[in-house]
């Protein structure tokens, strides 16, 4: 693991420990999602994470997702997990 991505890493769990987390990721996701033009099925797929936890995320059923499907998440927006959590 590079110390790029320890970096990454340490926001998102600084943005977990939030006691006002909202839906602040699953919308950011949305919004990003939506800018490049990709479908919540196409995403997931490039993602590699299943549709319906996309999904739960999007709408906000889940509010902490898992650090790996974040990492995976933007890996598939070619963007930072930085970039998600700010």
């Amino acid at each position: 693991m590079t110390a790029g991505l320890n970096i990454s890493i340490l926001s998102y769990y600084q943005y977990m420990d939030n006691s006002q987390v909202d839906n602040f990721i699953g919308k950011k996701i949305k919004k990003i999602r939506m800018e490049n033009n990709l479908t919540q099925e196409k995403l997931a797929v490039k993602a590699d994470v299943s549709y319906t936890t996309l999904t739960k995320i999007e709408s906000g059923v889940i509010k902490r997702p898992a650090v790996q499907t974040i990492v995976k998440i933007a890996k598939a927006l070619d963007i930072s997990i930085d970039e998600l959590v700010k």
